[in-house]
Parts: structure tokens; sequence; C-alpha cells
């Protein structure tokens, strides 16, 4: 202490630092260590070059002042000529040669060496310090301890670096222009390069799902740990941006001349014929931004609803994006009044997005503006612990595979936000777990392909679900859609028959639809509710594959319409019309070619066959009661088809002159060990009845048909 406190007096003598080293050692027998001290970067660069020692370490207290924050050591290399930037590397004031003072660090590196404190410092000051300390190889992190204001747009290649803003502000007032349609023209852009080596190869053999050996056209140019894109030509008779494949990827083997093995398994087959497309990349690798919140440039009104030209894509701003980037993580990033994603990813693969947010955004309809995070052509991401306030989307994953989203929060989604999305650009294995918001999966248009494979969601609430694309193997557990009054009043879930599987879901409105039809696994809806609206459409026209319902409740089953012509079977499930037999509800118009009901009840509903296809209704062991505004439990409409209806164990009450069961032309009845109370039936003369084992119990048997027809046989009428 006493030595440093004679040297900074001699400072402020004004002697040269060589005059005023100060020996520390106690002994002759220890070496004499020296160290000059300076108070500010003013007094440090005001000594003459001349005078000062080759090697001679300085420890600076401060920039401007001691203990502002900017404190470190440097060391005085007589040969550099090293462009100054004002705070790794000074030069002495008015030194024309050789000379120059470069900070000792261990990696770490602060924006408060180039004097910066805050947003008040000279415009651009905090650009030209980035720009020095990224483009620094020495410099392995970047901390940020003061507010930041950043006015252009930088682009970088380099690997192996942290950037912590310490939770400060960092605004972009009067930010450079962007160019048009540039969601990477972030504040700072990290760009893998992208070489010159490239191959096609035409597949000679179908590449099946889940294979991870590639073919291509000359191994040799591959080596084991080289990055390359991969993509496959657009489909045949698709949309023109509709490929299945897009992909950055790593050598892991090299298996014969004309086939590589990488770390990734492909999500859709490819057919013989089709041409992949490889490009080498080397990738910019462990690029972590972290700790900030950022306030987008504005202004923040104009067009509404999306319309064009707008401005603000010019002059919006947003913090950070990559393009063939490896283990690039994201981390308590938090935006607001950004127009481009927040955190924008194409060509990304082993990435972390977690902890950050976006709030109120300038547009939600503007296409791509309005984002936290959007992922294109992605692989192995992780997007957990994020919100969004009043955004367009959460999440965005685009041509995208592996990845995880989970406990991500989307709110003030009224204006059709969908916190969670995908484009349908064939996406496959995702997974949403613990999330709540709108969510729209596979639903950007016919362009991209509109199709998803292997898409797992748990763990869910939103009041506005739609998955009905081409969506194959769609999981859903614990899925609840919960009515709305400023969105979607019907709470709307709509799912797609290939492969789907839900389990322990609740929604209002509900449908089945189907769009597509590659799943081995069956059609399963386990366990769930649904509150259905008067008059919905429950299973839709399209529907061919065969959906089966297992213990799930159904309220509101009031002039329910099933339309598609799929087998449809309903497992010990419970429908409820109409409780008051004064409003009775309509029964359930059914157009399926086999419906089976197996045990469960219909309460004040029934079904009603319509005819418009052969049709048969197998019912076991259900129970059946009440009335319906047909007049019957179970009867046909008018269409051409004949329809059967098959009873077993059944048992059918109607209340008052409710019809059983009311059939016409050739129609026919079959009735095994089901007991019929009250009510009447409805059946033509010419309906071939076969009843067995029943038990009637004060049944009109006036419309009971008779002749070689009808056989009755061991059945009991009370």
């Amino acid at each position: 202490m006493g030595a440093l406190t004679a040297t900074a007096f001699a400072l402020s003598t004004g002697l040269a630092p060589s005059a005023l080293a100060a020996p520390l050692g106690r002994n002759k027998d220890e070496p004499d260590d020296e160290l000059t001290v300076a108070t500010s970067v003013a007094q440090l660069m005001g000594w003459r070059a001349k005078k000062i020692d080759d090697g001679t370490v300085v420890q600076l207290l401060g920039h401007a002042t001691p203990g502002d924050g900017a404190a470190r050591l440097v060391r005085f290399d007589a040969k550099s000529t090293a462009a100054a930037n004002g705070g790794t590397v000074l030069a002495p004031i008015g030194a024309a040669g050789p000379g120059r003072w470069h900070t000792l660090h261990t990696g770490t590196a602060d924006f408060r060496w180039f004097g910066i404190f805050g947003t008040d410092a000279p415009t651009g000051s905090a650009d030209e310090a980035l720009d020095a300390l990224v483009d620094d190889p020495t410099v392995s992190r970047i901390e940020a301890h003061t507010d930041l204001n950043f006015v252009r747009r930088h682009t970088y290649t380099r690997s192996h670096l942290e950037l912590d803003f310490g939770g400060r502000t960092i605004t972009t007032e009067g930010i450079e222009r962007n160019s048009h349609d540039n969601p990477f023209g972030a504040v700072m852009f990290f760009q893998g390069t992208v070489t010159d080596v490239t191959q096609q190869r035409t597949l000679a053999e179908t590449m099946p799902d889940q294979r991870d050996v590639f073919e291509v056209a000359d191994s040799s140019a591959f080596a084991v740990g080289d990055w390359w894109t991969v993509q496959v030509d657009p489909r045949p008779g698709g949309g023109r941006d509709e490929r299945e494949l897009q992909r950055l990827v790593q050598v892991t083997e090299v298996v014969d001349a004309a086939h590589v093995r990488v770390d990734y398994r492909n999500g859709w087959e490819l057919a013989p014929g089709r041409v992949l497309e490889w490009r080498k990349v080397v990738p910019v690798e462990q690029v972590h931004v972290r700790n900030m919140t950022f306030i987008g440039a504005g202004p923040y009104d104009g067009p509404l609803n999306g319309e064009l030209p707008d401005d603000r894509e010019h002059t919006g701003s947003h913090p950070v994006a990559y393009e063939f980037a490896v283990r690039c993580d994201v981390s308590d990033v938090h935006g607001s009044r950004t127009w481009w994603p927040v955190i924008m990813r194409r060509w990304n693969t082993f990435f972390a997005t977690e902890r950050c947010s976006v709030a109120n955004p300038p547009t939600v309809f503007y296409g791509g503006a309005g984002y936290l995070t959007q992922q294109i052509y992605c692989l192995y991401g992780r997007i957990a612990d994020c919100r969004s306030h009043n955004a367009r989307h959460l999440n965005d994953l685009t041509a995208s595979a592996y990845c995880l989203v989970e406990n991500c929060h989307g709110d003030g989604d009224d204006q059709g936000g969908n916190p969670f999305t995908t484009h349908g650009q064939y996406e496959h294995d995702l997974v949403f777990q613990g999330n709540s918001g709108l969510m729209d999966i596979a639903n950007s248009g016919a362009q991209w392909g509109i199709s998803a494979k292997r898409i797992t969601v748990k763990g869910h609430v939103a009041s506005w679900f739609t998955v009905s694309t081409q969506i194959t193997d769609l999981t859903l557990e614990d899925v609840h859609v919960v009515a709305r009054s400023t969105f979607d009043q019907q709470g709307s879930l709509t799912v797609n028959a290939d492969g789907v599987q839900m389990r322990g879901c609740t929604a209002s409105f509900f449908a089945v639809a189907q769009r597509s039809s590659l799943s081995k696994r069956p059609n399963v809806i386990e366990d769930c509710h649904f509150s259905l609206p008067v008059g919905s459409v429950l299973h839709q026209t399209p529907v061919a594959n065969p959906v089966h319902f297992v213990r799930t409740g159904f309220t509101g089953f009031d002039g329910t319409v099933l339309r598609g012509a799929g087998p449809v079977t309903f497992t010990d499930c419970t429908f409820v019309g109409s409780t008051d037999e004064a409003a009775p509800a309509a029964p359930a118009l059914v157009g399926s070619a086999d419906v089976t009901i197996s045990g469960g009840t219909l309460t004040g509903t029934g079904i009603r066959l319509s005819g418009v296809r052969d049709q048969r209704l197998t019912v076991r062991g259900a129970k059946i009661s009440g009335t319906t505004t047909a007049g019957a439990l179970v009867s046909r409409a008018a269409g051409p088809g004949t329809v059967q209806v098959d009873l077993r164990g059944a048992t059918l009450a109607a209340s008052g002159t409710t019809a059983h069961v009311a059939l016409a032309g050739t129609d026919a009845l079959t009735a095994v060990g089901t007991r019929f109370s009250g009510g009447r039936y409805d059946l033509a003369p010419t309906t071939r009845v076969l009843q067995s084992g029943c038990v009637e119990q004060g049944v009109d048997r006036t419309g009971f048909p008779e002749g070689d027809h009808v056989l009755v046989t061991d059945s009991l009428a009370l």
C-alpha cells in the first residue's frame, strides 16, 4: 500500500513511469516487482511513449476516475502498431509510430473499458466497442454493467463467445435502417460461413423414416466432424417451398463411397429419384447471449392488420439472430416493442432459449413480425420458461425437429397471436409440455406442405387449439381448451384422424377431421370430456379412418353431426343431450358406415342414421333413455342407404310415446338380450326383425311388423 501511495503521488508530479517504479521486495533474495498506477485513461495516454519501457505494466484505476468500474491492468508493447480502439488498445497521445497499451485480461472484457457508462455515451460508441471486443479472439466473454444504446446492425462470424449484458436495458434509438424482409438484421447477427463445396445426389433407393445414413455423390469430400446443410428438392406436385428435409447436420461416419452417417434421423420417407442437395458450412459455435432488457426502435404505430407497405420493417429492431449456428444459447433476454423475432434462428442445431420474453410488439399481423423466437430448419432445441404478452408467436418451429418447448406461457393472445405454432413444413418429433396459450400446428398453408409428424402436447391450457392439418401421430395428454369470451367462445379443439391419440383432454367445441392417412396406429380419444355446442360437427365428412372414443363424456349432445364414413366406436362413453323432456334434444345425425356403442349411457339424446350410405349401428350393453326431437331413440333419415341396427344386451328406456327404434323399408333390426321399457316401436311392415331373449316392459307393440321376415324367440313382454 505504501508503494502504491508513493507511486500515485509521483504520478501527480508528472514524472515518467519508468522513474516511478517502486520495488516491492523485502529481502535481497526476492525478485523486484514493479507496478505503476494510473488514475485514468487520459493520464495513461498522456505519458510520452519514448519514456515508457517496453513491457511496463500499469494498474489503471478507472476510465475517467478511480473506481468507476473500468479498472484493469494494461501492458505497454513498444513495437505494437495495433489500431487503437479506446478500450483494449490505447495509444499514447501524439504518438505517430509504434507503441500501444494492451489490456491484460483472462478473456473477460467490459464495455466500461471504452468509457461507456450508459446510453448518454457518444452515438455509435457502444457499436464500436462491441466490434472491437467481438473481433478480438482473446476475448471470450463480454460484460455490460450499464445501459447501452446501439445504432448499427452487426454481423459476426466468430465462435466461442459469451455476451452477458447484466440485465441492463439495451435501446436502439437512431439505429440504421434494415433491408427489406430481413429478420436477420439484428443488432447482433452471428452467421456461419457457407463454403462453395456442394454436392447433389439423386436417391437410388427409398430413404425410410428414421434413417441416419444418407446418400452422397462422393463421400471423399466428407470427414467426420464436418458440418453440412442437407435439403431435398421440392416435393413433386406440392407447394413451391414444400420440402421434407432441411437440416444442419454433422458427419459422424463415412460409411462407403456413396453414404455417410450424420447426427440426425430423417423424419420423412423419401422416394427414389428425389434429389439431396449438400453444402459444406463452417458454423459459428457456442456463442451465447444473456441477460438483457431490449427495447425496439420506434415508431410503434403504423398500418393495421398487416397492410403493406409498412416502413417499420426497416426502422424496427431486435437483439439477436443466428444462422448456421451450433450450440448457441440465449437466456434471460426480454424484448419489448421489437419488430422481427427477439431471437431469430435458421439452420441451428443444439441450442437452448431459456427464460426469455416478448411484450407488446408493434404488430401481430405482419408476417414474421412480433415473435419471441422463430426457428427455421433447426434441430435439437430446448425452449423453456419463456413468456409472451400481446404478441404474435411465443415460439415458432418451422421445418424443425427433435425440439422441446416447456413451461412457456403466452397471454394477451386475443388477436389470434398463437403463442405456439409450426409452419407445417414437415416438422417432426416436437414435444410441448406444461405450456399455456393458443396453439396452431402446421397451418401456414399449402405452399409449405401443412404437414407434421409425431407432435406431442402434454399439460397444455388454451382457449383455442387447432391441429387438424396433415399431422400424423399427434399425441395430446391433459390438454384443456377453455372457452374465453374475448376470443373463442366455443373453446375449439380440432384434430386430424391420422394416428391421433388423446388422453385426459377437455374442450367445448371438438371435431375430428382428416387430411392425411400415413399412420399405423389407431385414432383413440380416451378419458376426455367435451361440452359440445348445439348442432356442432363432431366427425367431419372426410374422415375415413376408424376413430375410437373410450370413457369419454359429451354434454350438449344435441343435434351433433357425425358425417364421416369411417367406422366410429364409443366404449363406455356418456352422452347427455337434454334433461328437460319438454325441450328435447335432437338426436345425433350419423353418416358412418359402421357405428359401435359399447357400454356407457345416452341420456336425453339418441342416434339418427343418415342413410346416405348403407349403415350398421351396433349397441352393446349401453343404456339409452329419454326422448329426442325425432320422437325416437334410434332412427334413420330419408337417405337411400339400407340401415341395420344391432342391439345386444342394451337397455332402452323411452319416455312417453317415444319410439325405441324407428326404421323404414327393408332396414333390419336385431335385438338380443335387450331390455325395452315404455315407449313404442316404429318399424315399417317390411323391416326385417330378429328378436331373441329380450324383455319388454310397458312397450306399445303396434308398430312391430309381422311376417316371415320377423323372428321372435325366447322374449318376454310384460
